[in-house]
């Protein structure tokens, strides 16, 4: 069977894609990073080391690994053969605390735990749970990869996978203490395949600069392996360094999140590299604004298409930029076999043009949050006729040409640099600190980042909101810092009790702290 009659297919697994791949175009080139380049058939044979060596440490279908570290090709094998194994792959923001990460790692379960060096730096002095260490670039944080693998030619046992069988654990945030693990299935990721496969396809070469462990980063990874395109690695990334390696790779696609593409479209240099090779640029996790989307149509050759959506699934919508010009101030239409709805506090449904909490439901949506069952439970939302839809938790306005305008968000929600931060979190430190007496975390625009959290407190006296701020940095995750410190003599409240964070808002955006 080809690639293409798989594609055509009601389900197929991206391991079996990748074996047809394999078959079908050996030498073509796969996958890049700074450091080594692997065609089909040497990705097909890794894949089957990793897988047969799992097995033979009793690794079963439904086991979880746990993988750490920065973007590497030996990072994407390890992912795809867990997959190969019948397992499912648990992947570790290494952007968190040592202590976040643990305790995702923990979370996981997994008795395998794939790391480098700057994983393990964070990791150090932290009780990690995983017993086997093995390291992913040959330093010795672990087993070097190279001597744990299974030997050369080795073939795993065949694994039954059907489409509700675990693919990924992916972490919405660092949040201290209880990291909440999104599972997915490998009928969703199907689904992410096959909805984006026609943008990309066997010539594509798809720069991906964002973390593997990013649900942002997975929405253009499995369409381009899925039908066969290249993915380049970047390990960190920077403005210039993209575009240099988009010129020199011929890239055809990419995904950025909007504070990339600022960064980007700021150096005064851009105009003069060639980007004539793009087909398709991608946006999301971040609030896109109009006039930066206008730059971008303007002045980079291909389209430009903003996705929004929640990891956890429910509806996800579709902005082609480039064919709606007039309507980059919204976020665009619900995807194919996608259905968005918006309801009031009381989770009635209003009619179309209202605004309210965006709902929606589709074939993409999460198995639910690992171990935790209630919070599962709380995303759900049931229409008249049963049908079962995920709460985003933003409030927005669906336009009678079926266009989400976002309008604000319903869980007080920041992200910056396309990271969610829950408030909550960083409230929830501030007042473990003894000399704070009240405290609101609320998101503020910012040019570099999108939005940059800001904290208002009510100190006890004397008390140095300068140092309460250093110390609370110290204690997350560098996505989640803490931009500024207000003191406030005491919070706004509602009649009910409930903190006024409009108010703060306005107030910080009339006079910032120093």
């Amino acid at each position: 069977m080809t690639a293409s009659d798989l594609l055509a297919g009601d389900f197929a697994t991206l391991p079996d894609l990748i074996r047809v791949h394999a078959s079908e175009r050996p030498d073509a080139i796969a996958a890049a990073d700074p450091a080594r380049r692997l065609s089909w058939s040497e990705l097909d044979a890794m894949m089957d080391r990793i897988a047969a060596r799992l097995q033979q440490d009793g690794f079963a279908k439904g086991d979880r690994t746990a993988i750490a570290g920065l973007n590497s090709v030996e990072q994407m094998a390890i992912i795809l053969g867990t997959l190969r194994a019948g397992g499912v792959a648990g992947l570790i923001t290494n952007s968190a605390t040592g202590e976040q990460m643990a305790a995702m790692i923990a979370d996981t379960s997994a008795r395998h735990l794939f790391l480098d060096s700057a994983a393990a730096a964070s990791l150090e002095g932290q009780a990690v749970t995983a017993s086997d260490r093995i390291a992913m670039d040959g330093s010795d944080v672990g087993t070097p990869l190279d001597a744990w693998l299974s030997r050369a030619g080795a073939k795993p046992a065949p694994v039954d996978i059907q489409p509700e069988d675990g693919f990924n654990i992916i972490y919405s945030s660092g949040t201290t203490g209880t990291p909440k693990g999104i599972v997915h299935s490998h009928a969703m990721r199907w689904q992410h395949i096959v909805r984006g496969a026609p943008a990309y396809g066997p010539n594509a070469v798809t720069i991906l600069s964002t973390p593997l462990y990013s649900n942002t980063t997975m929405a253009s990874f499995m369409p381009t392996v899925g039908s066969g395109g290249q993915v380049v690695l970047m390990k960190k990334f920077d403005a210039r360094g993209f575009l240099e390696l988009a010129e020199r790779e011929r890239a055809t696609n990419c995904m950025l999140v909007p504070v990339q593409y600022r960064r980007i479209m700021a150096l005064e240099d851009f105009d003069s590299f060639d980007l004539s090779s793009f087909i398709m640029k991608y946006c999301t996790s971040a609030p896109f604004a109009a006039s930066l989307k206008a730059d971008v149509l303007k002045r980079w050759p291909g389209g430009l298409v903003e996705i929004y959506g929640m990891t956890e699934g429910g509806a996800a919508f579709i902005l082609e930029a480039h064919q709606f010009p007039d309507k980059l101030h919204t976020v665009g239409r619900p995807a194919p076999g996608h259905i968005a709805k918006v309801i009031d506090e009381e989770g009635n449904e209003l009619p179309q043009g209202s605004v309210g909490e965006v709902v929606g439901s589709s074939p993409a949506m999460m198995t639910g949050y690992n171990n935790r069952p209630d919070a599962t439970k709380a995303m759900h939302w049931y229409d008249s006729d049963g049908r079962l839809f995920y709460r985003h938790g933003d409030i927005g306005r669906i336009d009678e040409d079926g266009f989400l305008t976002l309008m604000d968000r319903a869980k007080d929600m920041i992200i910056s640099g396309g990271f969610n931060i829950f408030p909550s979190d960083l409230e929830g430190i501030l007042l473990a600190d003894d000399r704070v007496v009240e405290a609101a975390v609320v998101g503020m625009p910012s040019e570099e980042w999108g939005e940059t959290p800001v904290a208002f407190v009510v100190l006890k006296d004397e008390a140095d909101a300068e140092s309460v701020r250093t110390d609370c940095n110290a204690k997350v995750g560098k996505t989640q810092r803490l931009s500024a410190i207000t003191v406030v003599d005491e919070l706004p409240r509602s009649p009910i009790g409930k903190v006024l964070k409009r108010e703060l808002r306005d107030r910080y955006a009339v006079s910032p702290a120093a």
